[in-house]
C-alpha cells in the first residue's frame, strides 16, 4: 500500500468559484481521492461506505476497470459536510480500506497546485498558461517561472511573476539542475511544467520529478527530428498538424502521454503557417493535461496514463 497526502489541513473552506480540485459550481473545498489496486469485488462498495459512515457527500465519481493489467483505477471526489477533516486525518482513517484491498491512493484537499514553468525562447504556451492562470481557468497557480534565456523576462514580470535566469551549458548543467530542484523546494512547486524548455534534462533530474513534470512537444516525432520540424512536414505535405504532452522521463520525449491535439491542414499553409498552427496546438494541449494533472485526474498506469475528464 502507498499513501501520498497533499494539500494542508482543512475543512469546510471556502474559497472562490472556479474549478476546485475538478469538481465545478462551487464554493466548498472538496476532497479528491484517487486510487489504483487490484480487480476484485467490493472495492466501491468499500469506498462509498467509508465517505457515507462520515457522512461525505460524493459529487463525481469515475473509475475504470483495465481489463489487460487486472487493475482498477479510481476518483473519487467528494465534500465533507460540516466535518472538520484534512487530508492527512482522512488518509490515516482510509488507510485499513486500502490494505485490505491493496490500494495505492491519494487523497488531495482542495489546495491549488503550485507550478513552475520553465521556457526558453518561444512564449506561446506560457503566454496561454498566464491567460488562464490570470482567467481563472488554469485550476492551479503559477508560482515561478525558470528560464535558460533572458528573453521571456518581461512577458513573465508583466503578469507578476518572478523570473529566474538559469543559464546552461554542457559545463554547468550539473549544477543548473541541482539549482532547478532548489527552487522546485524555495517555491514549493507542485508540479515542474516544460513550456518549450528547449533543454534536454538528465536521468537523475527525470527520475527526481517522476510524475510531476510535464513536457509539451510537436507530434512530428520521430519522423521530423532536428531544426524546423514544420519546414520538413511542408516539404512532405502533411495534412495534420499536431502537439503530445506528457510526462517527463529518461526517454526522450517518450514519456506517458496525457493529452493530444491535432488540426487538418492542406496544401495552402505555408511553412509559417505551419508554425502558427501547431504553436496553437501545443497550447492547448500543453494546458488541458496542466489543468487535468492538478485537478488530480491523471493515473500512471506503467507507461500509459488513465485520464478520468
Amino acid at each position: 500500500m502507498t499513501t501520498v497526502l497533499e494539500g494542508r489541513p482543512t475543512g469546510n473552506v471556502t474559497v472562490e468559484a472556479g474549478d476546485v480540485a475538478g469538481v465545478r459550481g462551487t464554493d466548498t473545498v472538496q476532497f479528491v481521492l484517487t486510487l489504483a489496486c487490484p480487480e476484485r469485488p467490493g472495492i466501491v462498495r468499500a469506498i462509498t461506505a467509508f465517505l457515507a459512515d462520515r457522512g461525505f457527500d460524493i459529487v463525481e465519481h469515475q473509475q475504470f476497470d483495465d481489463h489487460i493489467s487486472g487493475k482498477l483505477y479510481l476518483r473519487t471526489a467528494f465534500t465533507p459536510g460540516d466535518n472538520e477533516v484534512s487530508a492527512e486525518g482522512l488518509s490515516a482513517e482510509f488507510a485499513a480500506v486500502a490494505e485490505e484491498f491493496d490500494m495505492e491512493f491519494s487523497i488531495h484537499d482542495g489546495r491549488p497546485q503550485r507550478l513552475l514553468v520553465m521556457v526558453s525562447k518561444f512564449g506561446h504556451c506560457l503566454n496561454d498558461l498566464i491567460f488562464r492562470w490570470r482567467a481563472g481557468s488554469l485550476g492551479a497557480d503559477i508560482a515561478v517561472v525558470v528560464s535558460n534565456h533572458e528573453d521571456l523576462r518581461p512577458m513573465a514580470e508583466a503578469a507578476g511573476l518572478p523570473f529566474i535566469h538559469v543559464p546552461v551549458t554542457a559545463a554547468t548543467k550539473p549544477e543548473a539542475e541541482a539549482r532547478l530542484l532548489e527552487l522546485v523546494a524555495e517555491y514549493n512547486a507542485d508540479l515542474v511544467v516544460l513550456a518549450r524548455y528547449m533543454q534536454v534534462l538528465s536521468n537523475d533530474l527525470c527520475a527526481s520529478l517522476r510524475g510531476r513534470a510535464i513536457n509539451i512537444h510537436h507530434s512530428f516525432l520521430p519522423g521530423f527530428k532536428g531544426a524546423k520540424p514544420y519546414h520538413q512536414a511542408y516539404d512532405r505535405g502533411v495534412k495534420l498538424i499536431g502537439a503530445t504532452a506528457h510526462y517527463v522521463t529518461a526517454d526522450l520525449d517518450e514519456g506517458p502521454i496525457i493529452e493530444q491535439e491535432v488540426f487538418r491542414v492542406d496544401h495552402s499553409l505555408d511553412p509559417n503557417a505551419l508554425v502558427t498552427v501547431g504553436r496553437d496546438a501545443e497550447s492547448q494541449a500543453l494546458s488541458r493535461a496542466v489543468k487535468w494533472h492538478c485537478q488530480h485526474r491523471v493515473l500512471l498506469n506503467n507507461t500509459r496514463t488513465v485520464v478520468f475528464r
